[in-house]
């Protein structure tokens, strides 16, 4: 049993609960890739996936590949819970060497299409 923020967890539900993120994560990597194939072959693709703070983790990869851009989204958190929560996306672009672009999550229309 694992004691976690007043939880206590057994070791079936911990692995569980990891399996279901590493698919989740797999699902996700897999549709990026897909969508960057789609472009053509003039976007290089590489695919990691660390453990860690994200923060430190995805500069570290960025400068140990040389990667010529570093493409991440960005959850629109207001200014308080960016304050509690700290951003990844700001850290990561005063951080890295090369360019970063930041993707907004896109705003629903009115009309409920996206």
């Amino acid at each position: 049993m694992f004691f976690v923020s007043g939880y206590l967890f057994s070791a079936d539900i911990l692995a569980t609960m990891d399996k279901y993120s590493n698919d989740v994560a797999f699902c996700v990597i897999e549709k990026a890739k897909r969508m960057c194939r789609e472009q053509g072959d003039e976007v290089k693709v590489e695919v990691r996936v660390e453990n860690g703070d994200p923060r430190d983790v995805i500069c570290e990869v960025a400068e140990n590949i040389n990667a010529s851009v570093l493409v991440m989204g960005s959850h629109g958190y207001g200014l308080i819970k960016r304050a509690f929560l700290g951003s990844v996306s700001n850290h990561c672009a005063q951080n890295v060497k090369c360019p970063v672009l930041i993707v907004k999550k896109p705003k629903c229309s009115s009309s409920g299409t996206k």
